[in-house]
């Protein structure tokens, strides 16, 4: 179905556009679409007219629901020129209704009306936009109030991974900062052990830097001073150094305030001006100085926490240096009187003497072992080697009082058996909770007879003259001081000239790893490897030369005594 119009003046293209719409309007075409299809047409309309001559312009409908078309061409016979034809389309519900009668009215009144009626389209599509603009302003309005709460989520999900950051990074310095502090008491603690494990003070002195560089410090020095009082302080040292021996109290020096706890700030050293330095009192239990441990770090300064550590360090080394000083003080006036007590070994006829006391290479193993030959008023030669239990200054005077007794009871010519006797009896009442024990031989210038006695102590040693050695190890008494009254026995032995006996202490024969029994053989063995022209010459360098190969493999734990007795033929 069609419908055309030809158009040559504004009345037809007025005319042609009230009916077009009027046609839309019964073909159930949407207003939208209507007014864009009117408003489309009029523009081409005025462009037609302003070109001229005459137009043609043609509305079809494809039957059924599909489209109108309408197109604008020039008019056949118009005079409007060859023109490019016009067309639109919109949707049409009902094209058959194109068939139905339209009029136009003629008169101007009436199309004015017709126009006017056209507005009511715009009127309604303006409402419509007006509507569509109020939901578009309530949906940018619903928008903008889900942006502001999905910005005010973001603000929140960032406020949330801000706090979990920085609960992370709390959780991570806490767990750095008890890793180190565990790590500083790990060393401290290992540190003070090494340090109070040796009573030398060489050895403190010596494993302190071992224990600082690298680790905590780049450089150390201690500076222990010469008299106990502190007074005589050298100039060779930092001005730190020098407060912190006066006062007591740790420096620091640098050209920066250091900020350490209980630490003194002061300039940096003319002897050290780009180098920061801890100075740190080594003091005695009694608040004594003995000395200043020097530090420099590793870095520009020193962490507080380390400070710390490193003072508290000082003072253990402090009290393991005071412990050493004092034990070696011990230690030397122990030996010194044990040498003193020691016996200068006697002349007698036809028995030649050798003895040899070493004391403990290191603790304070010394002052129990002693040893003594001594002339009885009828001539025999009695020797004695013994041990008390205990170490130190103590045992060294119970040991003079041994032999002090020992000597007296000799003089009424007692027997080795009942020498020990009387001074088991001595003892138990001289020191109840002290034991001892001890060999006893005695030498008669005119019998070549052997009698001697054992308390609880190693066998003696003989060496017979064909270099065969036996261990004198019948029955010995208990040892000396025991809760128990005891007869201890003699022994004899017949002696050939040129027999060698060897008396001796624990010391030389006894090894924790190994026992006393291997001691005594390797004993035996050194003395069977002599000559009998060297025992008879050179007793002397016969006792070295039996002490080199039982002591040159190990440290000595105790004390050592040897005793030789050689008869000559």
């Amino acid at each position: 179905m069609t419908r055309a119009w030809r158009i040559a003046t504004v009345t037809d293209a007025a005319r042609a556009r009230i009916a077009v719409a009027r046609l839309a309007a019964a073909c159930g075409v949407p207003t939208v679409a209507r007014t864009r299809l009117a408003t489309a047409l009029s523009g081409q309309l005025r462009q037609c007219l302003t070109k001229g001559g005459t137009w043609l312009l043609t509305v079809e409908g494809t039957g059924g629901p599909g489209e109108l078309h309408v197109v604008v061409v020039p008019a056949p016979d118009g005079a409007a020129g060859e023109r490019a034809p016009w067309t639109t389309g919109v949707p049409c519900p009902e094209p058959g209704r194109l068939s139905e009668p339209c009029p136009v009215p003629e008169e101007a009144a009436a199309l004015s009306e017709g126009l006017l009626g056209a507005d009511e389209d715009t009127s309604v599509v303006l409402e419509e936009l007006t509507e569509q603009e109020r939901l578009v302003a309530f949906h940018r309005e619903e928008l903008h109030q889900t942006n502001q709460g999905v910005l005010a989520l973001h603000a929140e999900l960032d406020a949330a991974g801000r706090a979990q950051r920085e609960a992370f990074a709390a959780e991570r310095r806490a767990r750095t900062e008890a890793e180190n502090a565990r790590r500083r008491l790990t060393f401290l603690a290992d540190a003070s052990a090494a340090l109070t494990a040796s009573l030398n003070h060489d050895e403190i002195l010596r494993r302190l830097p071992e224990l600082l560089v690298p680790r905590y410090a780049d450089g150390v020095d201690v500076w222990l001073f010469d008299h106990e009082d502190g007074r005589s302080l050298p100039s060779a040292h930092p001005g730190a150094a020098v407060q912190a021996a006066r006062t007591g109290r740790p420096q620091y020096a640098a050209d920066h305030p250091g900020n350490l706890p209980g630490v003194e700030d002061r300039p940096p050293s003319a002897l050290a001006p780009d180098r920061p330095l801890l100075c740190v009192p080594l003091l005695t239990p009694r608040r004594a100085p003995l000395g200043v441990l020097t530090l420099s770090p590793q870095g520009e300064r020193w962490d507080p926490d380390d400070a710390v550590m490193l003072i508290e360090l000082a003072r253990r080394a402090g009290i393991a240096l005071d412990n050493a000083r004092r034990f070696e003080h011990n230690r030397d006036i122990a030996e010194t009187l044990q040498r003193a007590l020691l016996t200068e070994l006697p002349s007698a006829p036809g028995v030649g003497l050798a003895a040899r006391y070493l004391p403990a290479t290191h603790g304070l193993n010394i002052g129990g072992d002693w040893y003594d030959a001594f002339r009885q008023r009828d001539g025999s030669l009695v020797t004695v080697i013994g041990d008390v239990t205990g170490h130190g200054l103590h045992a060294a005077v119970m040991m003079s009082q041994l032999r002090t007794a020992l000597r007296a009871y000799a003089v009424d010519g007692d027997s080795p058996g009942r020498l020990l006797t009387r001074l088991h009896g001595y003892l138990r009442q001289l020191q109840p909770d002290l034991f001892a024990t001890a060999v006893i031989a005695r030498f008669h210038p005119d019998d070549r007879t052997l009698t001697w006695a054992a308390a609880g102590h190693p066998p003696p040693v003989l060496r017979l003259p064909d270099g065969e050695v036996r261990t004198l190890d019948a029955k010995p008494g208990a040892m000396l001081g025991i809760p128990l009254s005891q007869d201890i026995p003699d022994h004899t032995e017949r002696l050939a000239p040129g027999s060698t006996l060897a008396l001796y202490t624990d010391g030389l024969v006894e090894r924790r790893s190994r026992g006393i029994d291997p001691g005594i053989e390797r004993l035996g063995a050194a003395l069977a490897s002599f000559e009998r022209a060297e025992l008879d010459t050179d007793l002397e360098d016969a006792a070295d030369r039996v002490l080199q190969p039982l002591l040159s493999d190990s440290e000595r734990d105790d004390d050592v005594c040897l005793l030789l007795c050689h008869l000559r033929g």
